[in-house]
């Protein structure tokens, strides 16, 4: 007997549909009954009609793989990376962590001192909940990358975002390696997490097989690691989890997410069988992951878990001025472009930057150019160097390099020592001075230097905007950076259940097939 079309439990336009696709934690059945086609979520009300598809309920942290939640005790399959100078601030990483996502304190470019009372604050307003720090790879100033490690192990912090490396270092490895012993049963324990982000085959294949044995000899002839841990290393790989990083903000190769994760998958697969670990390493995605269609695809790839970044920055809890933030906010997935880096500057590393109003990325281009070009500051025609003195860094090269004096005394010594007698270095020095003040004068709102303003930004951002728009988080001012993640976990669970109706033949209606974000109850959330 069919039911009345009048019936409560039947979804027929548009705004019922979705509301009933929303539902997530209860089945979606399309039925077909009396008056026609149908959508409900009461199973009592389907068996009454004609079952035509159904998806099971999917709650947003039944998404990715349930050990990544349960290796580091959050309650989602996701991640908020670092963003560099404490841009992924302590407010944003405990925010994160109170509501049950792992997060990255951003420590890369963040003086020794400061790393240390930011850990100690994050430990203390996390009360014992899961997080991160950030381990960039900083081939130009190891010492801080030797900081980083010291301070993490000193606070007990249990994970490390290590990115940007272009190959293992002693520091990295003392970190992992550190964390190594045996439990009650004798089996190897890791202590210390690695989360290694990655963009290219061989970088992950070093951090998908154990530490390097020369690396694991030097660390305990200096007494950096036991006996007992240097022979557990050869036992486990440098990397729990490994993050394919496509076209993000920042530090990228802007490598198609679809093309990257199967191939890290299929390396992972093949290292795991050679090396026979006891479970594979997890691989997790990131770089253009800004709204819920991009998560659910990096999910349908086959991915563990999603990082998320440049929508972070424009959030509330992010330590960036609201300048920034507004111009983050206006930004269309065009509005992007590579420039290089300050902490790679002589290998040539670009990242990827926000050139909707700002001229940073052709400014530090033509700095890099003339860098190429040049053996040092005294080689610079004297026109152009006053052109360069007066309109990008607005004061002269002898006052600059006083503050690079300054800078580099307090936070690595060694850096001007190399540049004694070595006018390319001095030069270099000089050069990065710009690159690196730029993204603080964005952090600091100057007023003098927006058109220098360095705001990392992918594409992502953009696709974050076109998503939100006419929704309550199109304003900056509603963007708590725990409200976007919920969102887009949210959205993505929603997002995979209609692609399953699809994949089963149901034709929806457009307005019901897009996630639209809504303030959230707490039963919701």
């Amino acid at each position: 007997m069919s039911i009345a079309i009048t019936s409560p439990a039947l979804a027929r336009d548009e705004a019922s549909i979705y509301h009933q696709l929303s539902i997530l934690d209860s089945p979606v059945f399309v039925v077909r009954d009396g008056g026609g086609l149908a959508v409900t979520t009461d199973a009592g009300t389907a068996r009454r009609a004609q079952v035509l598809a159904a998806v099971p309920a999917l709650r947003p942290e039944s998404l990715g793989d349930p050990e990544f939640r349960t290796h580091h005790d959050v309650r989602y399959a996701y991640q908020a990376g670092a963003m560099a100078n404490g841009i992924a601030s302590v407010r944003l990483v405990t925010a994160l962590a109170r509501a049950g996502f792992l997060s990255s304190f951003g420590a890369a470019g963040v003086v020794p001192a400061k790393i240390d009372e930011a850990l100690a604050g994050i430990r203390r307003e996390t009360q014992g909940k899961p997080f991160s720090c950030n381990l960039i790879h900083s081939p130009s100033e190891p010492a801080l990358e030797r900081a980083i490690v010291d301070a993490c192990l000193r606070h007990e912090v249990r994970c490390v975002e290590a990115s940007a490396f272009i190959d293992l270092t002693p520091f990295v490895v003392k970190y992992r390696l550190a964390g190594l012993g045996r439990d009650r049963d004798g089996r190897v324990v890791t202590r210390n997490r690695v989360l290694a982000k990655v963009s290219r085959a061989e970088v992950a294949e070093r951090f998908l097989r154990p530490a390097p044995a020369s690396f694991v000899r030097e660390l305990l002839a200096a007494g950096e690691i036991t006996a007992e841990q240097a022979e557990l290393a050869a036992s486990v790989p440098m990397a729990d989890d490994i993050t394919g990083e496509a076209d993000s903000g920042g530090h990228t190769d802007r490598r198609p997410l679809p093309v990257l994760i199967p191939s890290l998958l299929a390396l992972r697969d093949r290292v795991w069988r050679e090396a026979g670990y006891a479970r594979p390493v997890r691989i997790g995605a990131a770089g253009g992951i800004g709204t819920p269609a991009a998560a659910a695809a990096a999910f349908a790839l086959g991915a563990s878990y999603i990082v998320t970044g440049s929508i972070n920055q424009a959030s509330l809890e992010a330590d960036q001025s609201e300048p920034a933030k507004r111009l983050l906010a206006q930004a269309s997935s065009a509005d992007t472009e590579m420039a290089p880096s300050s902490d790679m500057f002589e290998l040539g590393v670009d990242v990827q930057v926000l050139k909707r109003g700002t001229m940073f990325a052709s400014r530090a281009r033509r700095l890099y150019d003339t860098y190429r070009s040049r053996d040092g500051i005294d080689d610079i025609p004297a026109a152009e160097r006053a052109e360069l003195e007066q309109r990008i860094f607005q004061r002269s090269f002898d006052e600059v390099w006083a503050d690079c004096v300054r800078y580099f005394t307090e936070r690595d010594p060694e850096q001007i020592a190399r540049a004694e007698g070595n006018p390319k270095r001095r030069m270099a020095l000089i050069f990065r001075w710009y690159l690196g003040r730029s993204s603080g004068w964005s952090m600091a709102a100057d007023p003098a230097r927006v058109a220098d303003y360095q705001i990392w930004c992918g594409p992502a951002m953009g696709g974050f905007n076109e998503w939100v728009a006419g929704t309550y988080l199109a304003a900056p001012g509603h963007r708590h950076v725990a409200d976007l993640a919920t969102q887009i976990m949210r959205g993505a669970a929603f997002t995979t259940r209609v692609n399953q109706l699809r994949a089963a033949g149901v034709r929806l209606p457009a307005a019901c097939s897009t996630y639209v974000p809504a303030p959230l109850t707490e039963e919701a959330s």
